[in-house]
């Protein structure tokens, strides 16, 4: 079986507060494989193209706002289901409701504003994990 890839984002909250190291160690104990990874400054540009499908939404201007407000380390993680697992791992994107043991629920806070300060980003499908690692790792 081929192993599938898939993007994973530590948001500028994550890498602020110091947790990439966490962050990294838990997709790696979870048996993924970081096939690349980078510290990035994104620009406007590439946000507004990685959350194209958001344009227009209410949270969407905020979104992008956050993911400009610091850096971001990008990771290309490789493994046997790592999309679905990597998303399993992250837990629900409000980091109040979030399981404990998941990403979110152990390392999440709940700031009192949008859920986008949720530490992490996992691409959704194969589909999204292609073009958005074509972004990300050009």
């Amino acid at each position: 079986m081929t192993a599938e890839e898939t993007l994973i984002l530590v948001k500028p909250d994550g890498v602020a507060r110091n947790l990439t190291g966490e962050i990294l160690r838990r997709v790696e104990a979870k048996g993924y494989r970081i096939v690349d990874l980078k510290l990035v400054n994104a620009d406007r540009t590439l946000l507004a193209e990685h959350y194209a499908e958001h344009e227009g939404k209410p949270f969407y201007e905020p979104l992008l706002e956050f993911m400009g407000s610091g850096p971001i380390v990008a990771v290309r993680a490789s493994g046997n289901r790592v999309i679905e697992g990597f998303r399993a791992l992250a837990g629900a994107t409000d980091p109040t409701t979030a399981a404990p043991g998941t990403i979110r629920g152990d390392l999440g806070r709940d700031w009192g504003l949008a859920v986008q300060q949720n530490l992490v980003h996992g691409s959704d499908s194969t589909l999204s994990a292609e073009r958005e690692l074509g972004l990300w790792f050009a």
